[in-house]
């Protein structure tokens, strides 16, 4: 192979949608050739819309090429991939399976800006690339790769039980995908939003309690939860969710925010509470995320686009605009 040109859409300081070409000399004998199929859009993309980077983080594609020494992968294998694309392999992070903290990561929005999902191809390192379960689609599959890996990562790795009461606050995104995990996982799902409107839908997807902000304002009585998980867009009103918290209770910010972190200070120390700070999972993490999916057969709720310049933009400005339910998927043509 003596080159591969890849069409790709990026960003622009405008935040206007650009097609371009990226052109990759051919494959090193780590790397896999992809055929984007399906890509996902997340509300990071929305942050990066007016960098000059390939957008969306969210890739599926079939194997169309492998490197000469990648063993992992053959061609026509369904593959994806999430926001990590590398990192060193020998730092305590790296030897610890903690990759996602490596201090040479290479990660979406600062590294390998000339690729993304919204592309025709992508070539990455086959060690960073995620077999997709034969019965997870792949327009469900493209979310998973990082809303699912977020929200699965933050309830598997900091402590959270089966028997312990969880509370989730927001249904969209990541809400939708966290009650559907949390639920499979055994626990009381307790769920907060700003009105009434989602609550028959959430309990459908395994929540067992429903209560809106105003319930918080007027203090209804509900069950102290042990971890939170915020998932809304905005951050919410600490004082009132504290009230709530079981002593020695964990809060999982998920979303993100440019806004400063501030809690009620003596309710924090005198209850032992703890503020887990999480992101994307790393490998081994992500791969049992898909694992737990495929077997529970949790699924994003998706609405697909065409992967075109004008399908993102359309797709961008309904989830500027709230209205994406709940995760806006691109496809390419066939």
């Amino acid at each position: 192979m003596t080159g591969i040109d890849i069409t790709v859409f990026k960003g622009s300081l405008s935040g206007n949608i650009l097609e371009s070409t990226t052109h990759k000399d051919g494959l090193k004998s780590d790397e896999v050739l992809l055929k984007i199929t399906h890509a996902g859009l997340c509300g990071t993309d929305l942050h990066y819309k007016t960098r000059d980077i390939v957008l969306s983080h969210e890739g599926v594609g079939i194997v169309q090429e492998v490197g000469s020494e990648v063993t992992t992968f053959k061609e026509g294998d369904r593959a994806g991939w999430g926001y990590l694309h590398n990192s060193c392999g020998h730092c305590d992070e790296c030897f610890s399976g903690n990759e996602i903290f490596c201090p040479e990561r290479a990660m979406y929005g600062f590294a390998d800006k000339d690729q993304g999902g919204f592309a025709s191809h992508a070539v990455w390192k086959a060690g960073f690339l995620f077999h997709i379960p034969d019965n997870i689609s792949p327009s469900h599959a493209a979310p998973l790769m990082c809303a699912g890996g977020t929200v699965f990562n933050a309830m598997h790795l900091y402590g959270m039980l089966p028997t312990d009461r969880v509370g989730i606050i927001g249904v969209g995104g990541l809400g939708h995908l966290a009650i559907q995990f949390a639920a499979k996982m055994g626990c009381e799902v307790v769920v907060f939003s700003g009105t009434k409107e989602k609550e028959a839908e959430a309990k459908e997807l395994g929540a067992t309690e429903f209560y809106t902000t105003k319930d918080l304002q007027q203090k209804v009585e509900i069950g102290a939860i042990k971890h939170l998980f915020v998932t809304a867009s905005k951050q919410p009103d600490w004082k009132s969710y504290l009230n709530i918290l079981a002593p020695r209770a964990t809060i999982h910010p998920l979303t993100v925010s440019t806004d400063a972190f501030t809690l009620p200070y003596m309710q924090l120390v005198g209850n032992g509470i703890t503020v887990q700070g999480s992101i994307c999972p790393s490998r081994g993490t992500h791969v049992k995320m898909l694992r737990f999916a495929a077997l529970h057969k949790i699924r994003p709720i998706v609405e697909e686009f065409p992967l075109t310049k004008a399908g993102i933009e359309k797709a961008m400005e309904k989830l500027e605009n709230g209205d994406v339910r709940y995760r806006a998927v691109l496809v390419a043509e066939k």
